[in-house]
């Protein structure tokens, strides 16, 4: 691509390498002005034009090469830039200011080198062709693709960022993914030990091999599978393939040859002002060695494209000091963040640690000598506290009198750091270098919509990890000038979910439309507005979701009455109330699962899943599961979901309560609550908490005097403990409370907003709480308890409901002319079992009619 009759006047400037830091030095070199001084030539080895590699393990999983580009063809277009695809540089003649491709030769009046890094293959005798694959381009992982159509275990070498990202990329493509480190811990530079264990329980939890301390001297045949890599200890392992991503090294080849001066661990080296030894050229990215060291992230190769670039344009600039190489990533599905001196090396450092050995999450804070200042921090399983860190170590913010709340679970005390006490200078986005002082300017300027300014400042369009405090910076500046903070659910209502939840049972409104009439704009709503109206009419009046007012409004989950998985198929979950089945029913659902070839599976919630059932099969398998006293288990729903229990004084010897009861009973009150997340409870018979009530939305554990009451926890990607709400409770009592408690929520509560969350966000915390659901401050306890029983009352098992109407039956068809099932579902067995086809296990399908 490239554009022609350009003025005389402009010098050359040649970029070498359109990988991200050298199309961001592109973009800058535009925005400054710079093609009224150079005619811009760029040339890039790989036949795609610069593309995101950040998320380049999203085009294993689906994203197209041009879905990932870093912009338009239509900048390369531009008056003034050339753009040279597929045409490695090979040589830099420095006397005749040309560089050198198998083309040809290209003068320049000034060079960029912006060639970034190659991933570091050791020399281990036996690597070849699918035992030496690396992660690195889009070549690189169409090839990774293909050797693994017909692999079934894959070994990825390094345990870093990349090799974990490997690691997910072949667990994407159906293989049994292993990881193997030659150091004792994953991802040693970022991590300490505890960091790394932690980090290991957590990929390992998801299926991941991990082998650390493991130096692979030579790659052979195997026995079981292609190849078999035999390690230092006499250990071995065998595998079908092998990706490489041991580290990354500056590519700094053109450098070398050229007989520019490098950095002492290679790199080409640099001056403050990006300068090479040759006064014409300079060094940008992960190819660049600024005071002996290279920079692999995208932020400092972002700051040191946009600094050159105003250099080039003749504007002002910031010479280069460093970068910070905090990083905050989410491996396999795992947060991890890793800040400033992340191992406490700096002289005299002290470090406060939280170790939750249960959920394999792990947080370091690393102080200064004096307690005063943070240094770093380590965060494994909720990257949630990583912005406030950032901030405390990036702008040397006075710790609070005790640390330690900055990484214990959140709860009372919890010291929060608000955007007001962060300094003008605070970086808020570290790929584009916009501070809190730039957003201000932008507020000042009349900017009050969030995407107008991510348009002006580029903050959070690269790696998109600053979005959450950049809103609240936003928000935050726009109060303070006296400025509205829109806070509607969506463009259709300019309202928030509370606020429209007010409307719905106010004017006693029942019907979507009815409410986009009176209190909305537009006609038809959308994906944020018709799920939440959805919910809040069923909660409201508790319509069941089957009607035909709230079918348009509902996702395929609640449509269809059960979650769809990764093949298309359905998963069924019956309730099974406290976990307590009797033999007749677990027989009477094996039979069903036998008879319907579906797997099945024991859940942590203590019911029985059956997946694998295609939508025509929905309506057969559920007409013999009520048949036999089975009712919806609402899976699908943001609502009840179930009730953990242990056996209690029923059959423990330190059992002091029937917690069984009490969970049968509880389930059977709020089952089909809808609310605005998923609900959980927990009940355990005494305080050994066999049912882990303190990780529930509601917990219940027994005393010998009654119930003690916990609120507001939950399990997942960001575990919360429940907190003690009340103690000694008699059976009613506790049963009011939890009416009030939810009932609340309900009313009150964001748009998927859980039960932690919304706690968390409430002025005066769990004091306001109890004062309004134990002390009744608001004069609302009654008013709760009637509208919870009204829901109570009108409870109908949703699929026996849609099961007597044909009208609601007709929607379960996969073809609308055809009553068969999708014949492009196919399983295959595993442990005796149905499991989806993975997409390296495509070519085991037999051909026949049904699947041409």
């Amino acid at each position: 691509m490239s554009s022609n009759n350009q003025p005389a006047s402009r010098k050359k400037l040649v970029i070498i390498g359109n990988g991200m830091v050298g199309h961001h030095c592109v973009e800058q070199l535009i925005e400054r002005g710079a093609l009224e001084r150079f005619s811009i030539h760029v040339f890039g080895e790989e036949h795609q034009r610069a593309y995101d590699r950040v998320h380049l393990s999203e085009y294993i999983s689906g994203r197209d090469a041009e879905s990932l580009a870093m912009s338009d063809a239509e900048l390369y277009a531009t008056e003034g830039v050339h753009l040279h695809l597929g045409m490695a540089v090979l040589d830099i003649d420095r006397s005749r200011r040309e560089i050198v491709t198998s083309q040809g030769r290209h003068p320049y009046d000034q060079l960029i080198l912006a060639t970034g890094s190659y991933p570091f293959v050791p020399p281990i005798t036996g690597a070849e062709g699918n035992s030496r694959l690396v992660y690195r381009t889009l070549d690189d992982l169409d090839g990774i693709r293909i050797a693994a159509a017909d692999a079934r275990r894959g070994v990825v070498v390094g345990g870093g960022l990349l090799g974990l990202e490997a690691a997910n990329a072949l667990k994407s493509l159906g293989l049994e993914a292993h990881v193997v480190e030659f150091a004792p811990r994953l991802m040693p530079v970022q991590l300490d030990d505890a960091g790394g264990a932690a980090l290991r329980a957590r990929i390992e939890e998801l299926g991941v091999g991990v082998h650390l301390g493991c130096a692979t001297e030579e790659i052979v045949p195997g026995e079981d599978f292609r190849y078999r890599m035999n390690f230092k200890d006499g250990d071995h392992l065998e595998t079908d393939l092998i990706v490489f991503s041991a580290g990354i090294r500056p590519q700094d080849a053109l450098g070398r040859s050229a007989g520019l001066e490098l950095g002492p661990r290679g790199g080409i080296a640099i001056d403050n002002d990006y300068r090479t030894s040759d006064p014409v050229i300079y060094a940008i990215g992960e190819c660049a060695a600024w005071n002996g060291t290279c920079f692999g992230l995208v932020a400092p190769g972002y700051s040191m494209a946009r600094n050159l670039a105003l250099q080039l344009a003749e504007q002002p600039h910031e010479s280069f000091a460093g970068a910070d190489m905090s990083t905050k990533l989410k491996l396999l599905g795992v947060d991890v963040g890793s800040i400033g001196d992340a191992h406490g090396s700096t002289e005299g450092a002290r470090s406060y640690r939280f170790i939750d050995e249960a959920n394999a999450s792990y947080r370091r804070l690393v102080v200064s000598a004096d307690g005063k200042k943070a240094l770093g921090a380590v965060l494994v399983g909720d990257n949630s506290y990583y912005d406030t860190l950032l901030q405390y170590v990036q702008n040397a913010i006075d710790l609070p009198a005790d640390p330690t709340g900055l990484i214990l679970p959140r709860g009372e005390g919890t010291p929060a750091l608000g955007a007001d006490a962060l300094p003008d200078t605070a970086t808020i986005c570290s790929c584009h270098n916009v501070s809190k002082g730039a957003i201000c300017c932008s507020v000042d300027a009349g900017c009050v919509d969030l995407g107008e300014l991510k348009a002006t400042t580029r903050a959070a369009t690269g790696c998109g990890g600053c979005s959450a405090l950049l809103k609240q910076v936003f928000e935050h500046e726009l109060s303070a000038r006296g400025v509205a903070v829109d806070k509607s659910l969506c463009e259709h209502f300019a309202h928030t979910r509370q606020e429209l939840y007010a409307l719905v049972r106010v004017e006693g409104i029942t019907r979507f439309e009815d409410l986009l009439a009176r209190h909305g704009r537009g006609h038809t709503g959308c994906d944020i507005c018709k799920p939440a109206v959805g919910s809040i009419l069923a909660s409201c009046w508790n319509q069941p979701i089957t009607d035909p007012l709230l079918i348009p409004l509902q996702d395929t989950n609640d449509t269809f009455m059960a979650n769809m998985q990764k093949n298309g198929t359905y998963s069924v979950v019956p309730r099974v109330a406290g976990g307590e089945i009797t033999p007749d029913k677990l027989i009477a659902m094996g039979a069903v699962a036998k008879k319907y070839d579906l797997y099945t599976k024991i859940t942590g919630g203590q019911r029985i899943d059956l997946f694998g059932a295609q939508l025509h099969q929905l309506p057969d398998i559920w007409a013999e599961l009520i048949a036999a006293g089975f009712e919806t288990g609402h899976a699908y729903g943001k609502s009840l979901r179930t009730v953990k229990s242990c056996v209690g004084s029923t059959w423990c010897r330190y059992g002091v309560q029937d917690s069984v009861g009490m969970a049968i009973a509880l389930e059977d009150r709020y089952k089909g609550l809808r609310a605005p997340h998923k609900i959980k409870f927990g009940v355990s018979g005494c305080t050994r908490e066999c049912a882990e009530a303190q990780s529930k939305d509601i917990g219940v554990i027994a005393t010998e005097s009654g119930w003690n009451l916990y609120v507001a926890g939950n399990g997942g990607m960001r575990p919360r403990h429940a907190e003690l709400f009340a103690t000694d409770l008699d059976d009613a009592t506790l049963i009011r409370y939890i009416d009030r408690f939810l009932m609340l929520y309900v009313r009150t509560a964001d748009r998927l907003q859980r039960t932690s969350v919304w706690r968390e966000s409430l002025e005066g915390g769990l004091d306001y709480l109890k004062e309004v659901i134990i002390a009744d401050s608001l004069g609302l306890a009654a008013e709760l308890e009637a509208q919870m029983q009204t829901l109570i009352d009108r409870y109908q098992c949703e699929w026996a409901n849609a099961l007597e109407d044909p009208e609601k039956l007709k929607r379960f068809r996969t073809f609308v002319n055809d009553t068969r099932g999708d014949p492009d579902i196919h399983f295959v067995k595993e442990r005796g079992q149905n499991r989806p086809v993975g997409a390296s296990e495509l070519h085991l399908i037999p051909v026949t009619e049904e699947t041409l």
